[in-house]
């Protein structure tokens, strides 16, 4: 389990050329022209971590299996998406599913590439994107809440709270705001979440520069960047024909590459970062002579709730996990040694998961 990430835009901004650089396929086929990727692309990058590498040197694992990111290219929407105009509510409902949206906003020149609205401006480009999402969210909590007030009015207890959520989104959509500045309780994010409000989700904004701004970016990005500020949310300066050719590379000629454009790591690295910190994911391990594998949980996972992770019977039948910190794994130079060093502790149903982890439960069948 990792992510999902739907990757979102406006025509022609290069969100498909990344999508396929990213994932390394050739399943969104990148055009001069708007709608040419008509359903939505799905494809599976490994999540990198050298902490696993590292891993399955010391145990000696015959298989290394790492966790996985999804991303799902969704066509480029276009001003009346929320009406229908382009291919309207189709794509809409795809970006529903998943646990974070990137925005890829347009941030370079290049007159051989039409702008679908004739201009480059990154902020107007991801107000359209944003205002189609927003119009979308609206129209459906206007549809539902009508019939919730009522039942709450008759006094139904749970259609009274359940009403009492969709009035703070409702609010802010009506301000012209995304429904993810809400301020939920604890106990009102299941219900919050079950809404699957387009602008509830993270959003990570992508800055597709020409490659000469590929490391500090430029003047497009550094408004993005401005923007991103106020809102909380994150941004990743990415070439997306820089990751086009990288990704065409031989992995031994990768990192010359990367030193000839003054990268230190892929744009995919610094993707994956930015959406496990917006959606506050940490990585646990299982290490053993078979196989090393990283397993993604939200922060604050309990154990018995990590170990369901892996297999819903472990989290059933949890009894404990022997854990021992990366760090102090490879220290000891593997289990035996961390034992040794007195490094390995045995927690109950009541501990909470860290980064880094190495596990190994016991549960009764």
């Amino acid at each position: 389990m990792g992510f999902k990430c739907g990757i979102v835009g406006l025509p022609n901004v290069g969100k498909s050329t990344l999508f396929n650089a990213l994932t390394q396929t050739a399943q969104a086929e990148a055009a001069n022209y708007p709608f040419c990727t008509i359903e939505p692309n799905v494809g599976e990058v490994a999540v990198p971590d050298d902490r696993l590498e590292t891993l399955a040197k010391i145990a000696g694992s015959k298989e290394i299996i790492p966790t996985r990111l999804t991303f799902v290219d969704i066509a480029g929407l276009v001003r009346g998406a929320s009406k229908g105009e382009g291919l309207g509510n189709k794509f809409l409902s795809h970006i529903r599913e998943v646990d974070a949206v990137a925005y890829v906003l347009r941030c370079f020149v290049d007159e051989d590439i039409t702008h679908v609205e004739n201009r480059i401006d990154p902020l107007a480009d991801a107000d359209v994107v944003e205002t189609e999402l927003m119009l979308a969210d609206l129209e459906s909590l206007e549809k539902r809440i009508s019939q919730i007030e009522k039942k709450a009015k008759s006094g139904d207890k749970d259609a009274k709270a359940q009403f009492a959520v969709m009035e703070k989104p409702l609010q802010l959509l009506r301000e012209g705001k995304p429904a993810r500045l809400a301020k939920m309780t604890a106990e009102e994010m299941p219900a919050f979440r079950a809404l699957q409000l387009l602008t509830s989700k993270p959003v990570v904004y992508v800055c597709n520069v020409e490659e000469g701004s590929a490391a500090n970016g430029n003047e497009y990005s550094k408004q993005v960047e401005e923007r991103a500020k106020t809102e909380g949310a994150a941004v990743v300066i990415i070439s997306a024909k820089i990751e086009s050719e990288f990704s065409g590379l031989a992995p031994e000629d990768r990192d010359a590459f990367l030193g000839e454009m003054g990268l230190e790591e892929p744009g995919l690295n610094r993707l994956i970062r930015a959406g496990y910190g917006l959606l506050d994911l940490v990585t646990y391990f299982t290490v053993g002579p078979k196989e090393a594998r990283a397993w993604t949980i939200t922060r604050g996972t309990k154990a018995p709730q990590a170990a369901g992770v892996i297999h819903t019977d472990f989290e059933k039948g949890f009894i404990r996990a022997e854990t021992i910190a990366f760090a102090d794994y490879v220290a000891g130079n593997g289990e035996t040694g961390a034992k040794e060093a007195g490094k390995m502790r045995l927690e109950g149903k009541e501990y909470v998961v860290q980064d880094g982890d190495v596990m190994h439960f016991r549960f009764a069948n």
